[in-house]
């Protein structure tokens, strides 16, 4: 997110910010698109007649479509639209849906569920195209960057590898025994994953090339990240930071060096209550948190300051999706 993106523009030039498309997700039902440089609200998802708190948001590569993880059922909005109304909804979930994510060229869209399965959709069709049983509820799931596989962690302390070629679960981990893992994160470029337990400790693996003669995942370090309730982990795409949020109020900032040490570089503090998101700006520069205290924050990562504060939520604000790259 270039600087130009938060300060005073000019209609004409606000016009352009389209390209930066930031959202959040409350337990008050309504899904928020913002204005990032004016801190305005330029449009609300209601929902209205709709029972579930939204969990998790994920917009498309090419930032047509946001899709929102409510409840039980995940609801594709077209982002350039006015209306509440889905473009079409994926059932099949029996239990809280806590993961989203896309395919990189939208080809297709992952979720994970307190349920224990995970599902792969067709985006145009809500049909479940494959369907893995985690036997414990998931809390996260992501998309390697090979977009071939898949890294979930849950409930049972656990972070597998799925792969999609061989259609079923290829190395798993438990790096705390049955401590409940809450959050993944992979480096833009596959070298590492990190995951967060609920007792604030983060694990650290380098990932090798599979037929090497290095294990696949091999442990480089852990760290005790926060103190309280972790809730998420994530690497900036340019992988020198990683941000985890907490119960604790706060989003701490960690540097990344080659060799997979992280050293704590800044606190991000100004939240009241417990920080559940974050997502970063393409080029590193802007973090966005989402909190209990109904707000979320955009915060410069040189400074650690917060740039906007975005009020509207009437209750906890749980998720926040930001792309502002390339579409």
């Amino acid at each position: 997110m270039p600087a130009p993106v938060i300060t005073n523009k000019s209609p004409g030039q606000a016009a352009q910010d389209m390209s930066v498309i930031l959202v959040t997700g409350s337990y008050d039902h309504e899904i928020r698109f913002w204005e990032a440089w004016s801190g305005i609200c330029s449009r609300t998802i209601t929902r209205s007649g709709e029972s579930g708190q939204v969990n998790r948001l994920a917009i498309s590569p090419d930032k047509r479509l946001l899709a929102a993880a409510i409840h039980k059922k995940v609801n594709i909005y077209e982002v350039g639209s006015s209306s509440s109304t889905p473009l079409i909804t994926f059932e099949g979930h029996t239990s809280n849906i806590t993961a989203v994510s896309f395919h990189n060229e939208g080809k297709w869209l992952v979720t994970g569920s307190e349920d224990g399965t995970i599902k792969i959709w067709d985006p145009r069709s809500a049909h479940i195209q494959r369907n893995y049983d985690n036997e414990a509820p998931v809390n996260d799931v992501v998309v390697h960057p090979n977009q071939g596989e898949l890294i979930s962690c849950d409930q049972a302390g656990r972070i597998k590898q799925w792969d999609l070629s061989e259609n079923t679960c290829t190395h798993e981990l438990t790096p705390a025994g049955d401590i409940p893992m809450r959050s993944v994160s992979l480096a833009s470029d596959s070298s590492c994953l990190v995951a967060g337990n609920n007792k604030g400790r983060c694990y650290v693996w380098k990932i090798n090339e599979e037929g090497s003669d290095a294990p696949r995942f091999q442990a480089a370090t852990r760290f005790q990240a926060h103190n309280k309730y972790l809730t998420r982990v994530l690497f900036s795409p340019d992988i020198k930071y990683l941000a985890t949020c907490s119960a604790d109020t706060t989003v701490k900032i960690w540097s990344v060096s080659p060799s997979f040490e992280f050293r704590l570089d800044k606190v991000l503090q100004g939240h009241q209550r417990w920080v559940w998101d974050c997502a970063f700006s393409a080029d590193s520069a802007y973090l966005v948190t989402a909190s209990s205290d109904h707000t979320a924050r955009l915060w410069e990562m040189a400074s650690g300051e917060t740039v906007r504060q975005y009020n509207g939520h009437h209750k906890a604000a749980v998720c926040c999706a930001l792309h502002d790259g390339a579409g």
